[in-house]
Formats: C-alpha cells, sequence, structure tokens
C-alpha cells in the first residue's frame, strides 16, 4: 500500500486524479491539502470537501497557502476558461460544504503525517508547489522522512503551456518549485513531455461513466467543461495531466525517466522553466553542482496509462 497524501487546487483534471486515489487498491489516501492555483484558496478549498461527500472519501482536508512562497510575486489570474467558474466545470457546486476542515494548515498537516510515518508516505502535488516548500521551511528534515514526491509540472525537452517556456503549476510558484525540486527528497516529475500525450476520448470518459456509477457520472458533468475547452488543441478528448501522476505512484514501470539535478528559473522571460543537467554530462562549476538527481518523466506508454486511468475509475460500481 502507498500511503499518500495529494496536495491539490481541484481543477477538474485534479478531481479525476482524486477519484483514482480513492479507488485504486493500493493506495491509502491519508490526507487531502489544499492549494491555490486553478482557482483561489477558498474555491479549491471548498471542491476538495464537495469531492470529498460526495465521493465519501475518509481522507482529512486541510486548508493551504493562498499565496506564492514569496509574496511579491504578482497575482496571475485563475483559469477560468479551462475550470470554470467554480473550478468543476460549472456544475454548481453549493457555497458551503457542511463538513470540517482538518484545525491544521497543510503544510503542517504535511509535517504531522510525515513525521507520524516515517519513510512510508508519498506526497503527490499536481498543483503549485507552495505547501510542499513551505513544510520544508519549517521543518527541513522532513525531506528525509518523506517516502517519495510526484509532482504535476514542468516542461524539459517540450514548451510550456502557460509561456513557451513554462507549465502553468511551476510557473504559478518557481520559488516553491525550485525548493521541492533541490530538496533531499526523491523526486519524479511528471511534467507536459508525457503529459499531453495522455488524451482521454469522450468515448472513453462515457465508458468509465456507464460503469463507474454516480461517482464516474459526476466525474463525467465535472469533465464536460474541461472537454470544450480541449477541443483547440486536441483531436478529441482531454488531456489527463494530474491523473498521469497519480498513475506513476502505483505504475512507474509505464513511463521513461532521466535522472539529473532539476533547478527551476526564477525571473525573467523564462519564469518557471525547468532545467534539468542530465547524470553523466560534464559541466564546469554551475547552478545545478550538489544538489541531489531527481526523475523526470521523459517517455510514456500512454495506452497502457489510459486503460490504468479508466479502469481504476470504473471500479466500485
Amino acid at each position: 500500500m502507498h500511503k499518500v497524501i495529494f496536495d491539490t487546487d481541484p481543477g477538474v483534471d485534479d478531481a479525476m486524479a482524486l477519484l483514482f486515489l480513492h479507488r485504486h487498491p493500493a493506495i491509502d489516501l491519508v490526507g487531502i491539502t489544499t492549494v491555490f492555483g486553478n482557482a483561489s484558496i477558498e474555491t479549491t478549498t471548498r471542491n476538495a470537501l464537495f469531492l470529498k461527500q460526495a465521493w465519501n472519501i475518509p481522507a482529512p482536508v486541510a486548508k493551504g497557502s493562498g499565496e506564492t512562497l514569496d509574496p511579491d510575486r504578482p497575482h496571475v489570474g485563475w483559469p477560468t476558461g479551462i475550470h470554470g467558474d467554480d473550478g468543476l466545470g460549472n456544475i454548481g457546486v453549493p457555497a458551503e460544504i457542511d463538513l470540517p476542515l482538518d484545525p491544521r494548515c497543510a503544510h503542517r498537516f504535511i509535517i504531522d503525517t510525515v513525521r507520524a510515518n516515517p519513510g512510508d508516505v508519498t506526497l503527490v502535488a499536481v498543483g503549485r508547489m507552495t505547501n510542499l516548500a513551505r513544510a520544508l521551511r519549517a521543518d527541513p528534515e522532513i525531506a528525509r522522512l518523506v517516502r517519495s514526491v510526484v509532482i504535476m509540472g514542468g516542461a524539459f525537452d517540450v514548451t510550456g503551456n502557460i509561456t513557451p517556456a513554462a507549465e502553468a503549476n511551476i510557473h504559478g510558484d518557481p520559488e516553491a518549485a525550485d525548493a521541492v525540486m533541490t530538496a533531499p527528497w526523491p523526486v519524479a516529475v511528471i511534467g507536459l513531455d508525457v503529459t499531453t500525450k495522455t488524451v482521454m476520448s469522450r468515448a472513453m470518459l462515457s465508458d468509465i461513466a456507464e460503469r463507474g456509477g454516480r461517482p464516474a457520472r459526476l466525474l463525467s458533468d465535472i469533465s464536460q467543461f474541461y472537454i470544450d475547452f480541449y477541443e483547440h488543441h486536441v483531436d478529441d478528448g482531454m488531456i489527463v495531466h494530474d491523473s498521469c501522476a497519480c498513475v506513476y505512484v502505483v505504475a512507474p514501470e509505464l513511463f521513461q525517466t532521466r535522472g539529473g539535478a532539476i533547478r527551476v528559473i526564477c525571473g525573467g522571460i523564462a519564469d518557471g522553466q525547468t532545467l534539468q543537467k542530465p547524470d553523466g554530462r560534464l559541466f564546469p562549476p554551475n547552478a545545478w553542482d550538489d544538489f541531489p538527481s531527481q526523475q523526470t518523466c521523459v517517455g510514456i506508454d500512454a495506452d497502457a496509462v489510459l486503460k490504468l486511468i479508466g479502469d481504476t475509475l470504473a471500479n466500485g460500481s
């Protein structure tokens, strides 16, 4: 079993990833921590509680950061054209959800859970890395106690999706991402190099909704706005970015990786760009030296990943 804290900014593809984690038999979802990104922290936290209630997820929800690690960074507008005004495809999420939050803030929840389960917790982060960076800042020693960190973010050998240089999650808080990439814990980065190859068709989503019962039908409803956005980018369906990171936790053999230290550009026209110094390449002294080698995904068995996602989401009807 993989004990997982899901750090998320729901978000349509976040919702799919959450249902995957909830339904996969090898995942023990021990917590959901929220961060701003696809919407404000108030909205993403409300959405996490809504999904927890709708899908009867026992894991606690801890509210996270509503601003970047560097508070002087200018605000980037919410992507309402992708996720809707409510963050979940404009399905009409209630303004308030009658469920309690964990009393701890997200980064403290992460610290406490990791310390209570040394060597067992995997952090799956599919939004901005702010909560993870705050946890490291408050308690650097947790890096030695985390089993692994799996990130959906970055673009290494492809262009970004918010600027030519940067992917949106990393661009939203580059200082936090650089802190996470350079910490002494094992990181796997599932970025646009591979996620853009995983396109779930409308027919596949419809099949999941038919087989997966009420939870899957809600997911299908949430996803329609997102699919409409992707009509301009793919032939049929939607890219399932965040679920790819969840698949990596249980089936890393479906990915090809490259090792090397990773840094994130902070500032300038390449703000948020992720750059890896591949293991074995020799360079003069540089800013990548003395940082741990981390894994970047550079290949994927997209058909197998999509099948695993579909079968997992449809389970439990």
